[in-house]
């Protein structure tokens, strides 16, 4: 079984821009809070992503690569509006960090994720970093697709 250990928090200014980032493109075919279908495309590339209910940092997850037909197609059958945004990877301190900056009625929000090999993993703080949403159901994912939340919630 794979198991996903992640950590979220907001971004606060722009020290961790760099070049380029890829555009990505994701829905869900299920929000249940219990477990998530997720579809994705990812420059031209895709993935079908099926996670179960979140635990602190920790919860199953499952990945697996789709032609990117199908995942078109099943981004028309996904509840609420398709997220787009941009994902940015930036090394600090020996970890590898996802910066998504999103787009459409979410823009402003720009969240932070680091993958951690377990719930309690050390990890030195980018000067970035903004305050930790992890357990905040407001900034997962599935929640923002189906909602549009106020600009005031991005602030640290």
């Amino acid at each position: 079984m794979g198991i996903e250990i992640e950590r979220k928090f907001l971004v606060v200014g722009d020290g961790w821009r760099g070049e380029g980032g890829i555009r990505l493109r994701q829905g869900y075919l299920n929000r249940d809070p219990e477990r998530t279908v997720r579809v994705r495309i990812a420059g031209g590339r895709a993935f079908l992503a099926i996670k179960g209910l979140t635990r602190g940092a920790v919860r199953s997850e499952f990945e697996y690569e789709i032609p990117p037909r199908e995942a078109e197609a099943l981004l028309n059958l996904c509840e609420g509006a398709v997220l787009e945004k941009t994902r940015h990877v930036v090394p600090f301190g020996g970890f590898r960090w996802e910066i998504d900056e999103f787009h459409g009625r979410h823009a402003g929000l720009v969240l932070a994720e680091i993958e951690l090999s377990h719930p309690d993993e050390a990890f030195p703080r980018p000067p970035w970093l903004g305050r930790e949403v992890t357990g905040d159901p407001r900034y997962f994912n599935s929640t923002l697709q189906g909602t549009s939340i106020l600009i005031s919630l991005y602030s640290s």
